[in-house]
């Protein structure tokens, strides 16, 4: 696998989200390979991934705060304020409620009227180099009504592309923030 170019890839049997890709109306799996000598923290992964993000991954998600503001769904800026890292039940990375993390695995996510949104960074073996690891970022989205099925259907092509562009931004720079 390529160091610095993100690939499709299964999601792994033993993976925490497997749960939520059953019946999931967005469900989708990449990964990266991550070089020797990087620390194997997926939190700390985690937080690299969504501190680099590119400014037209930033711009969008402006756009997207102005378009779901009169619908009255989250904004990006009141998910982000709603952590509060003295309540170790309501921790973020970014705008990411952290809802779960294991020595391997970190399950992120969100909660809203028009859908549920979980996602991991995670590190598995690489089967194509015996003794390397993979950094895998999985996303699945279970949708609650039309709202969120028309989300979803707007802008799962931009989130492959953010997804996919922030493995790499990641992996280019290191891995270092």
């Amino acid at each position: 696998m390529d160091l610095y170019r993100p690939t499709a890839h299964p999601l792994p049997q033993d993976s925490r989200l497997r749960p939520m890709f059953v019946g999931a109306d967005l469900a989708d799996c990449y990964a990266i390979g991550l070089p020797a000598g990087v620390g194997g923290d997926p939190e700390h992964l985690a937080r690299i991934l969504f501190a680099g993000q590119a400014g037209w991954a930033r711009s969008l998600l402006k756009l997207r705060d102005l378009l779901v503001r009169p619908f009255g769904l989250k904004t990006s800026d009141r998910m982000a304020a709603a952590g509060d890292p003295a309540d170790s039940g309501n921790c973020r990375i970014g705008i990411f409620r952290i809802y779960e993390t294991r020595p391997d695995e970190i399950i992120l996510g969100e909660d809203d009227r028009h859908l549920d949104f979980r996602l991991t960074v995670r590190l598995a073996p690489d089967p194509d180099r015996p003794g390397e690891r993979l950094v895998m970022t999985a996303t699945a989205v279970r949708c609650h009504n039309g709202l969120g099925r028309l989300y979803i259907a707007l802008i799962r092509p931009f989130h492959v592309a953010v997804v996919r562009s922030a493995l790499a931004r990641a992996a280019r720079a290191g891995w270092k923030m």
